[in-house]
């Protein structure tokens, strides 16, 4: 009976060594990751964003396509393909195309490596390796890493949760939380491709735009069509709405809302103009490129102004920082009435 226990202690003893030799550390699994990055061609891939606004959840569609992390494409599109924006990067620089409008704008940026970026690959083993206090665990099918964000608004949004796929280190998700752990960006990936390939004209502006502007019309700009006035959760800045103006302009209405308390500024909302399918205005920007989630858009040390369903907002403070700026605007997607 003794010699029975015996056996299978060492059986026991066995298996355990086994698991253990099989599992991978954190460590392990950074280096692979960071090989991964590293060594691949490009890789093209499709997912699900979701945005929490408040209350309200808005979804929308991403198209990443990346060639030896230098040439870049991402699209960023609502469910109903009615609103559609652009990153391209190539030779000449970063540009946000807004194929709806004909318009295309020049940032002199170091994107996509000046910040956390939770629907790249490489952003996120990024990510991972700087962060050291990084938490790792493993199930049976993934790999999760709990870690800082890089974020300009860090403090805003600190947290992520980020899951690869074990079989070929394909990431699954990321959730970036907000200090209460919640989630506040969520992307899904649907498929992803690391042996995509692409053609010469890939990230051609031009050619881009056409693209996309077969499968979205210009808009049709009437002078006299309204426009829904979206109002911000003031409060998240500790101010409130003091005073609200309307003007007319060559594209119908402007409306300024003024915004006093604690910290101040003016939200300017108005109709976009678009351009004849004729032509392509490619406008040079002395700021910085700001992603709002739902949109891109330029920010300055004392603005921030997008285009958004036709639109065009501005954000304008002395008293506001760049993060509040941006909190500011995701605010406003919630449509929240005086």
């Amino acid at each position: 009976m003794t010699k029975r226990r015996l056996v299978w202690l060492l059986c026991l003893v066995a298996l355990f060594v086994l698991s253990a030799c099989g599992a991978k550390s954190k460590e392990d699994v950074t280096k692979d990751l960071n090989e991964k990055a590293e060594e691949m061609k490009g890789y093209k891939a499709t997912a699900k964003m979701t945005l929490q606004t408040g209350e309200e959840k808005q979804a929308y569609h991403v198209e990443i396509w990346n060639k030896d992390n230098h040439f870049y494409r991402v699209e960023l599109s609502n469910d109903k393909k009615d609103q559609s924006q652009m990153i391209l990067k190539n030779e000449s620089g970063v540009y946000v195309l807004t194929p709806s409008l004909n318009k295309s704008f020049k940032f002199q940026s170091d994107w996509p490596k000046n910040s956390s970026q939770a629907y790249l690959f490489e952003s996120l083993v990024k990510d991972i390796k700087s962060d050291q206090e990084a938490v790792f665990k493993e199930t049976d099918k993934h790999y999760v890493f709990e870690t800082k964000t890089r974020y300009p608004n860090s403090h805003m949004l600190p947290l992520q949760e980020i899951t690869f796929n074990k079989r070929d280190l394909a990431p699954v998700s990321v959730k970036v939380m907000d200090p209460d752990r919640k989630p506040v960006l969520t992307v899904s990936f649907t498929k992803v491709d690391f042996k995509a390939s692409f053609e010469k004209s890939s990230f051609d502006v031009k050619k881009n735009m056409t693209g996309a502007q077969l499968e979205m019309p210009v808009l049709a700009q009437e002078k006299d069509e309204e426009f829904t006035v979206f109002y911000p959760q003031a409060e998240v800045v500790g101010s409130r709405l003091i005073e609200e103006n309307e003007m007319l302009t060559a594209n119908g209405k402007r409306i300024v809302l003024t915004y006093g308390g604690d910290k101040s500024f003016t939200v300017v909302e108005e109709k976009a103009a678009s351009l004849s399918a004729a032509s392509i205005e490619t406008a040079s920007m002395n700021g910085e490129m700001a992603d709002l989630g739902f949109a891109f858009g330029e920010i300055t040390d004392q603005s921030l102004s997008w285009s958004y369903k036709g639109v065009d907002y501005m954000i304008a403070s002395k008293d506001l920082s760049e993060a509040e700026m941006i909190e500011v605007a995701r605010s406003m997607q919630a449509e929240m009435e005086k």
